[in-house]
């Protein structure tokens, strides 16, 4: 053994290098553990999604209304929403009577409004007049026309496509929809989306980690059902045919 090497010299550099050898070892299991829970993260979010809430809601003033960015707003808004609910389903009040009664109070709003001024100022004021633009009404019949013609057309697609797991789900959710408006009448169900939009969309934004762990535990039940369904029932439904008229 060479003088400049000792027994003790040795062993420390042993003691060295494993110790270098097992820090590595830990620094590069802990980098492969944070990757595939950041994977694992990004696969478990709702809908796939690798964006904001607010940025899916359109990242606009609507998304700031549902995800209460302007607490007095979307309080405004959902407290409106609730006096007509209210209005029309507890007070028993209908759309035409309602219409009816609004006008007449403009009218003896705008009636006493512009006598008064007359009495009291011996010159009569203008009175404020409410004019609703042109346009208004243009882009709402626009909006909603664009909406039910993609509505219409994704149905199509479905009833025409000839993916049978696809149809599945269409048909079982528009039965619910049917069973719900059984249960209740139709301005309840917008009520109750409406109370939805505003409520949910927040909530998932404070605990999404939590409602993803809960989502992807349910869809991963529901996928094993499905597999039973499939290979029982669905996958013994014939294609054959289906498949050669579309070629055709």
């Amino acid at each position: 053994m060479p003088e400049g090497i000792t027994a003790e010299g040795l062993l420390n550099n042993l003691m060295e290098t494993l110790a270098d050898n097992v820090s590595k070892q830990k620094s590069v299991s802990f980098f492969e553990e944070e990757k595939s829970s950041s994977v694992s993260d990004q696969f478990n979010r709702l809908f796939g999604r690798q964006k904001p809430v607010h940025h899916l809601l359109g990242g606009g003033k609507s998304a700031d209304v549902l995800l209460w960015r302007n607490k007095k707003i979307s309080a405004g808004v959902l407290a409106g929403a609730t006096a007509i609910w209210v209005l029309f389903e507890w007070l028993n009040y209908n759309f035409l009577p309602l219409i009816c009664f609004a006008l007449v109070l403009g009218m003896i709003a705008q009636f006493v409004w512009s006598n008064a001024s007359g009495l009291i100022n011996r010159s009569p004021s203008k009175v404020p007049r409410l004019i609703l633009p042109d346009e208004l009404f243009v882009n709402v019949a626009k909006s909603v026309g664009a909406e039910v013609n993609r509505a219409l057309g994704f149905l199509q697609d479905v009833a025409c496509g000839g993916n049978i797991k696809q149809f599945v789900i269409v048909v079982a959710s528009l039965w619910i929809a049917a069973m719900v408006g059984c249960w209740c009448n139709f301005l309840t169900v917008l009520y109750i989306g409406f109370v939805a939009a505003h409520t949910l969309p927040v909530l998932y934004e404070r605990y999404d980690d939590q409602v993803d762990g809960f989502v992807y535990n349910v869809l991963s039940q529901l996928q094993h059902h499905y597999r039973k369904l499939d290979s029982g029932v669905l996958s013994k439904i014939p294609k054959g045919k289906l498949r050669g008229k579309k070629h055709e």
